[in-house]
């Protein structure tokens, strides 16, 4: 009888400790090719280079992170949702870059009962009437950017402004923060998403002779507008505005020196004055040989947050209704510095004017000029009924 004790104590012990090796794991979905590779690319580099400050573990405990492209394709992302999910059992997902494509996957993630980490997508719906226990944005909601540009644009009093944007929900979004805030005059025109070739866009452009232009277009998109609008000759009579995701370090790094005299909006900046911040940006450019974009940034964030809120609840990522309260407490330190989770679980957080111009080793990058809002709230919050 005592042999059989001990073996079946054997077993207990060496089953808790083949549990307590196994890995928290992520399921990473994001852009890796095509026009909009560029921001999943920043996304997954600020990721890994976060897992690389943690040690490779999450909260202390071994971690795996497994990596899909999604192709910009909604389809193509719901299947490796779905195997992220179903066959490897992920205790976080991570990575999605565009919003339609967050839509997409969303409602297999909640039913799934699992906790989605947005470093960039943040559609309107997740931020009201369809918010979710299980989906945080760690980086904004997608109206915030473009609010902050049209606060910007009414102040300097402008007084007919053309908005460019893609045809889908994070487009509809950026018009709509736009407008929030400018009062003046706007013409707006919607291109396809993916779009590379803005010809007949900018002789429309050149016809309706707008003093400001506001565009929004991620990725390959946006580094094929600035030069076909500058090599147009259309930035002499008309100043370019944009968010801070489509005059970020990767685009200025694709077209350089016509960036030049733009002005954009961001929650985040890599001259930002902070311990965290300056080790990230330093260590991102010895391992990447570049500077990092905000997207970056935000992969980064996500990375550290998932890791405060399993070291939290010490482990037991079992536990969702714990393991939400650790994600909603966000005990960790951003580059951004100060922010907190609004009750839609959004950020609340300041929003600064960056220009483009050389800094003193003579490159062109983006300097934090001001600051925009401070503490801001999305605009959808009050529709949020979180269960």
């Amino acid at each position: 009888m005592s042999i059989r004790l001990t073996a079946l104590a054997a077993a207990l012990m060496l089953a808790g400790s083949v549990h307590a090796a196994d890995p928290i794991k992520v399921g990473f979905v994001s852009t890796l090719s095509g026009p909009g590779a560029g921001l999943g690319v920043d996304i997954r580099d600020g990721f890994n280079l976060g897992m690389q400050h943690l040690g490779g573990k999450l909260g202390g405990l071994p971690a795996e992170v497994l990596i899909a492209d999604d192709q910009q394709n909604p389809d193509i992302a719901k299947q490796a949702t779905d195997r992220f999910l179903k066959r490897d059992k992920v205790d976080f997902m991570t990575g999605i870059v565009f919003s339609n494509i967050m839509l997409a996957v969303g409602p297999a993630v909640f039913q799934n009962q699992t906790f989605y980490i947005s470093a960039n997508a943040g559609p309107s719906q997740y931020a009201g009437a369809q918010c979710n226990p299980f989906f945080f944005n760690v980086a904004w909601q997608n109206d915030n950017l473009h609010e902050a540009v049209g606060k910007v644009v009414q102040d300097k009093g402008f007084k007919n402004v053309m908005i460019v944007t893609p045809n889908y929900p994070g487009g509809k979004d950026a018009v709509s923060g736009f407008k929030r805030f400018y009062k003046g005059k706007t013409e707006e025109m919607y291109t396809k998403l993916g779009q590379l070739d803005y010809a007949a866009e900018l002789a429309q452009i050149r016809a309706a002779k707008p003093d400001a232009l506001f565009f929004f277009l991620p990725g390959g998109m946006g580094i094929n507008f600035v030069k076909q609008f500058v090599a147009a000759g259309l930035s002499r009579d008309t100043q370019l505005f944009a968010p801070g995701f489509s005059a970020d370090e990767d685009v200025i790094k694709a077209v350089g020196e016509p960036m030049m005299g733009m002005f954009n909006s961001s929650h985040w900046a890599h001259d930002m004055d902070n311990a965290e911040n300056k080790r990230f940006v330093a260590d991102f450019q010895k391992a990447y040989g570049r500077l990092p974009s905000l997207y970056a940034s935000q992969g980064y964030d996500a990375a550290l947050m998932m890791d405060a809120a399993v070291r939290d609840v010490k482990g037991n990522v079992a536990d969702k209704k714990a393991l939400q309260k650790a994600l909603e407490a966000k005990r960790f330190k951003s580059v951004r510095g100060e922010f907190k989770f609004n009750s839609n679980h959004y950020p609340v957080q300041n929003y600064y004017l960056r220009a483009i111009g050389k800094d003193a080793q003579g490159r062109v990058t983006n300097k934090t000029m001001g600051t925009i809002f401070t503490n801001h709230a999305d605009a959808y919050v009050a529709q949020c009924k979180m269960k």
